[in-house]
Parts: structure tokens; sequence; C-alpha cells
């Protein structure tokens, strides 16, 4: 008798992560996984011990391709540190990760371990952009500031629906991030 091939966890984090981007941790279901997998959910406690154990998962497999898989291919493709934060930045609102880091962002205000999780993503994302700021500002005080606000702008654009008068918002993105990369003129 021929042995049945088990769906690979890899597949079923995958799919959690598609789940969690389309519709949020409570749409991370053992049973539409398993739909959407196109297979029973027997086969899924076969990789986790419960749903919590997947979530875990997930979670850690956002964190590894929006941070560990991001600063590594920044290093590995250098460049100034303009072209690097706009690398690291590009990558980790991807089409494939920015739904999922909305979706975290979003989560983590009713979760604490998640909200936990966030912080120390976020944290390592802010230290990138400090050292790319710091490279051409050496006021400690006014590289925080011009992080915050890249950072802000990063996450908060994608939420904003403003109009920018006789302005694309990629014209508008780009000449914020000429003003968070170059000091003003007075």
């Amino acid at each position: 008798m021929a042995a049945t091939a088990r769906t690979p966890r890899e597949r079923w984090v995958e799919e959690g992560l598609r789940a969690l981007a389309d519709g949020g941790p409570d749409a991370v279901r053992v049973e539409a996984l398993a739909k959407r997998i196109g297979v029973t959910k027997g086969g899924f406690y076969g990789h986790f011990a419960d749903r919590d154990a997947l979530l875990g998962e997930v979670l850690d497999a956002w964190e590894r391709e929006s941070v560990d898989e991001v600063i590594a291919q920044v290093e590995r493709e250098g460049g100034d540190p303009r072209t690097r934060a706009t690398r690291a930045g590009t990558l980790t609102f991807s089409e494939r990760l920015l739904p999922v880091d909305l979706a975290v962002r979003d989560w983590a205000r009713r979760d604490a371990g998640v909200a936990e999780r966030l912080r120390r993503v976020d944290n390592r994302r802010m230290a990138l952009l400090r050292e790319a700021i710091g490279a051409s500002c050496a006021d400690p005080d006014e590289v925080e500031a011009r992080a915050l606000l890249a950072f802000c702008v990063a996450i908060g654009h994608h939420w904003l629906a403003a109009d920018h008068p006789g302005r694309t918002r990629p014209q508008v993105l780009a000449r914020a991030g000429d003003l968070v990369f170059e000091r003003p003129s007075d």
C-alpha cells in the first residue's frame, strides 16, 4: 500500500499568511485552510498542536520575511543609505507582505502578544531607518524625527484616502522621501 503524502507544514503556514492578509486572525481557521489547500483538516494536527501553534508560526514567517529576509537582501544588494532604506521599504511593503503587515497591525490592537512582536519588528525597521538617515545627519534628535516621519509615511499612506491636488500619490511620496533624507532648505 502506497503512503499518502502529507501536506507540508510550510503550505499550512503559507495559507495561514494568506488568510491573515485576507481576513485577519479570525480567518485563520483550520477547516477553512484545509478547504483552501484541498485536504482534510486531519493532516493539520500532524504538524500543529492547535490553531494557536499555527498562528505563532504564521507570525514567525511574517517576521522572518518582512525583517530578516528584507535586511539580508538589502545587505546583499548594498547601495547608498537612501537606496538601501528605499529598497527595504519597497520589500517590506510589497504586494505580498503589505496586506499581512496591515493585518498584524490591526490584530496587535487587540492582542498584547502580537503587539509585543510588532514592537520588536518595528524597532528593527526603525533601527535600519536611523542608520540610513544617520549617514547624512549627525543630530540624533533630527535622525529620530526623520525616521519616525519616514516610517509613519510608509505605514500611514496605505490608510490615507486624501487626494493630492495637482499631484499623484507617488509624486508626493517621492517628495516626502526627499525631505526625510535631505535637509530641507531654510
